[in-house]
Formats: structure tokens, C-alpha cells, sequence
């Protein structure tokens, strides 16, 4: 088992309830490295990850079920929004974005503003002060 878990990847749901909209250059047909076929226009300077800007949003990039077991197909490639966007308690601060998400799937917060914030010692499994953390299989 490994020390370090990241709740992301038993998560997802940020992936499956905003558009991912970025800068039309960051796709790798404009000289970046998202992956062009997986993006669609939205307007002339930007485009979205295909599958976010549909009524029920879901990247497509988004592989596993969302509060089971999830990872990002295009990961070292993803786009700067998926880079910038922290998950809830990630060095001490909420992000009501995440928790947002999190609550349309039916899962708990991450962070509450009476515990601690995330560290190492307790996001890693079998070491959770709080019995409605998230807690997901080694992968």
C-alpha cells in the first residue's frame, strides 16, 4: 500500500459537472500538448474538453466511474484549468468548487474548516482522523 493517497483518484466528480474550457493554443494543433481531437471550439480563442460542455457534462478524457475508481487519460497532457483546480483542502484551503462537485455524486467534502487541513499522514489510507474522509483502494 502506499503511503501518499490522493482522493482525486477515487473522485473524478469535478471532471463529470464543469465545462473545461482553456486557450485555443494549448491544443497540440496550435503548438500545445492537449490532444486536439479531444477538444471542440466554443469560441473563436477558446476551446472545451469534448464531453464538458454538454447538458450532463463528462470530460472525455475522464476513464473509470466517477466515486469509485478514476484517472485521467490525458493527464501530463491536460489542460490548464485540470492543472490549476485543487482539490478541497489541498495545503489547508477549501475549494467550494470541489466540494460542490463532490456533493452532486453523493460524496462527502474533503475539508472541513474544523479539521485539519489534508497532509500525508492521514490521507493516506488506514490513518484517517475522520471516519468521512475518502478512503479508496491502492491503486
Amino acid at each position: 500500500m502506499s503511503d501518499n493517497f490522493n482522493p482525486c483518484v477515487s473522485c473524478g466528480a469535478c471532471c463529470a459537472h464543469f465545462r473545461v474550457s482553456f486557450y485555443w493554443a494549448e491544443a497540440d494543433d496550435a503548438g500545445g500538448g492537449v490532444p486536439a481531437d479531444l477538444t471542440e471550439p466554443l469560441n473563436l480563442l477558446m476551446r472545451n474538453m469534448r464531453g464538458t460542455n454538454a447538458r450532463t457534462p463528462r470530460c472525455v478524457a475522464l476513464q473509470g466511474e466517477v466515486g469509485q475508481c478514476v484517472s485521467c487519460g490525458i493527464y501530463e497532457q491536460r489542460p490548464t484549468p485540470c492543472r490549476e483546480f485543487a482539490m478541497s483542502g489541498e495545503n489547508g484551503v477549501g475549494n467550494e468548487a470541489c466540494d460542490r462537485a463532490r456533493a452532486k455524486y453523493g460524496l462527502p467534502p474533503l475539508f472541513f474548516s474544523s479539521n485539519p487541513p489534508l497532509t500525508e499522514s492521514y490521507v493516506s489510507l488506514g490513518a484517517s482522523p475522520a471516519s468521512d474522509h475518502v478512503q479508496s483502494p491502492d491503486l
